[in-house]
C-alpha cells in the first residue's frame, strides 16, 4: 500500500511539470517590439546618421557665397618737428569704420561638387549601419525572450525533481521505519535531494540572471512567455541566403558606399592641383569723429591661384587616397566572404539544433514510455521505488534537453534572418513606428538658414531632445 501511494504521487509530480501558457502571455514578437522602441542604441546611430545628413548641407553651403561684416573704432595721433623753428607740433583724430566682405568660389577645380557626392555616399553608408545596429538589437531580444523561457522551464523542471526526491525520501523513511529498507537507503534519498536541491538553486540564479538581460533588451522585465509557435519564413536552401545576403545585407551595402566615398576622394584630392578662381566684394564706410571728413567704397575683384610647387605634398596626399580605396576595396572584398561563412555557418547550426530536437524529442518518448512501464512493473512489486525515480529523473533531463533544444533551434533561426539582413522590423513586420532617414535628410539638404525649413527642422530638433 505504501509503494503505490508513493507511485501515485510520482505520476502526478511528472504531470505537474507540463506547463501550459497562461492567457494574456507575452509573445516574440511583443518582445521584440519593446526591443526596438527602447533601444538606446537604436537612438545613438540615428543620431548618427543626422550628423552625416549635416556634411551634405555643409557641402550645399561651400557652393554658396560667403559674406562676413568687420568693424573697428581708431584714434590716430602723432607729433612732427618743423624742420625750420624746430618746433614739435601734432594732431590727433577719431574714427569709425565698418564694412562688408563678400566672396564666392567660382572654380574650384569640381571638388565641391565632388564632395557633394561623396557626403551622399557616407549617407547611405551610415543609413545601413542603422540597419545593422537594428539588426543586434532585434536578435539581442530574441536570445533574451528565449533564454529566460529556457531557463523558466528548467526551474520548473528542477523544482518538481526537488518535489520527487522529497516524496523519495520520505518514502524511504517511512520503509526504514518498518524494516524494508536499510540507513544506507535513507542516506542516498538524502544525498539526492541535497544535489537536487543545489541544482534548483543554480537554476534560479541563472533566471535572474536572464531576467535582468531581458529587462536591458526588451526594456521591462518578463511576464509569463509564450512559446512561439514556429520559426521565421527562411531562405529555401544555403546557396539562396547567400545570394540574397550578398544583394542587401547591410554590412556589405554600407561597405559597398563607403569605397565609393573612397573613389570620390581620391578626385577631390587630385582637384587640389588644379586652379581656383573667385569673386570677392568689399564695402567700407569710414567716418571721421569731430569733423567731417569720410569716405565710403569698395571693390570687386576676381582672383585666380593655384598651386606650383609644395615639396611633393599634393602627389603624396594623392598617392595616399588610392591606397585609402584599394584598402577599402580589400575589406569590402574579405567582408562579402565573412557574410557567406556566417551564413553557412548559421544554417549548418541551425540544422544541429534541429536533428538536437528531433532526437530529444524521440527520447522524451521513449522515456515516457519506459517510466510508465517501470511505474506498473512497481506496483506489482517487480520494481523498486528507486527504479521508479531514477526513470522519472530520466525524463525530466529529456524534457530539460528537449526545451533547450528548441531554445537553441529558434535562436538559430534567427540567426540565420541576421545573417542574411533580414532581422529588421519592416522584414519581421513588427507593429513599430518606422524611422525614416528621409525625414530629416529632406529637412537639411538645402541647408536651411533663417526659413520656414529652417524652423521646422528646428522643431523636429526641439522634439528629439524631449526623448
Amino acid at each position: 500500500m505504501l509503494r503505490k501511494k508513493v507511485i501515485g504521487l510520482l505520476a502526478g509530480a511528472t504531470l505537474a511539470a507540463v506547463s501550459v501558457a497562461p492567457a494574456g502571455a507575452e509573445t516574440l514578437a511583443g518582445a521584440l517590439v519593446g526591443a526596438y522602441r527602447t533601444s538606446g542604441l537604436l537612438d545613438q546611430n540615428r543620431a548618427v546618421l543626422r550628423a552625416a545628413d549635416e556634411d551634405l548641407a555643409q557641402a550645399v553651403a561651400a557652393l554658396r557665397p560667403v559674406f562676413s561684416w568687420s568693424g573697428d573704432v581708431t584714434r590716430n595721433f602723432g607729433e612732427a618737428r618743423n624742420p625750420v623753428t624746430s618746433d614739435w607740433s601734432g594732431e590727433a583724430s577719431n574714427s569709425a569704420t565698418i564694412g562688408i566682405l563678400g566672396q564666392m568660389d567660382l572654380y574650384t577645380g569640381g571638388s565641391r561638387l565632388l564632395k557633394l557626392d561623396a557626403a551622399r555616399e557616407s549617407i547611405l553608408a551610415a543609413r545601413f549601419e542603422l540597419i545593422s545596429v537594428e539588426q543586434e538589437v532585434l536578435l539581442r531580444g530574441v536570445e533574451a525572450f528565449m533564454e529566460v523561457r529556457r531557463a523558466t522551464e528548467t526551474v520548473a523542471l528542477r523544482r518538481n525533481n526537488v518535489r520527487v526526491i522529497g516524496e523519495e525520501l520520505r518514502a524511504a523513511r517511512d520503509r526504514f521505519e518498518v524494516g524494508e529498507v536499510t540507513r544506507t537507503d535513507v542516506a542516498a534519498a538524502e544525498a539526492r535531494l541535497a544535489a537536487s536541491r543545489s541544482a534548483l538553486a543554480a537554476a534560479e540564479g541563472q533566471l535572474a540572471i536572464n531576467r535582468e538581460e531581458y529587462k536591458a533588451a526588451i526594456g521591462a522585465y518578463p511576464g509569463a512567455l509564450t512559446n512561439p509557435s514556429g520559426l521565421p519564413r527562411l531562405p529555401a536552401s544555403v546557396e539562396a541566403a547567400k545570394a540574397q545576403a550578398v544583394r542587401q545585407h547591410p554590412d556589405i551595402l554600407r561597405v559597398q558606399h563607403l569605397v565609393a566615398a573612397l573613389e570620390l576622394a581620391i578626385k577631390i584630392t587630385e582637384a587640389t592641383m588644379k586652379p581656383t578662381v573667385s569673386l570677392r566684394s568689399t564695402y567700407g564706410v569710414t567716418e571721421n569723429f569731430g569733423s567731417r571728413a569720410g569716405s565710403r567704397g569698395g571693390t570687386i575683384s576676381i582672383e585666380a591661384g593655384g598651386p606650383i610647387y609644395r615639396g611633393g605634398e599634393l602627389s603624396s596626399l594623392v598617392r595616399q587616397a588610392m591606397a585609402n580605396r584599394d584598402e577599402g576595396r580589400a575589406q569590402l572584398h574579405e567582408l562579402v566572404r565573412a557574410v557567406e561563412q556566417g551564413v553557412a555557418s548559421s544554417f549548418a547550426q541551425l540544422r544541429v539544433f534541429q536533428a538536437s530536437r528531433d532526437a530529444s524529442g524521440q527520447q522524451v518518448r521513449a522515456a515516457r514510455v519506459a517510466f510508465n512501464g517501470i511505474r506498473e512493473e512497481a506496483t506489482l512489486g517487480a520494481r523498486t521505488t528507486l527504479d521508479v525515480l531514477d526513470a522519472e529523473q530520466e525524463l525530466l533531463d529529456a524534457q530539460a534537453a528537449l526545451i533547450s533544444a528548441e531554445v537553441d533551434e529558434m535562436i538559430a533561426a534567427y540567426g540565420v534572418l541576421s545573417s542574411v539582413g533580414q532581422l529588421t522590423a519592416d522584414a519581421l513586420a513588427l507593429n513599430v513606428p518606422r524611422y525614416d532617414p528621409e525625414e530629416y535628410y529632406n529637412l537639411v539638404k538645402s541647408a536651411p538658414t533663417l526659413s520656414k525649413q529652417g524652423e521646422d527642422l528646428d522643431r523636429v530638433l526641439r522634439a528629439l531632445g524631449k526623448k
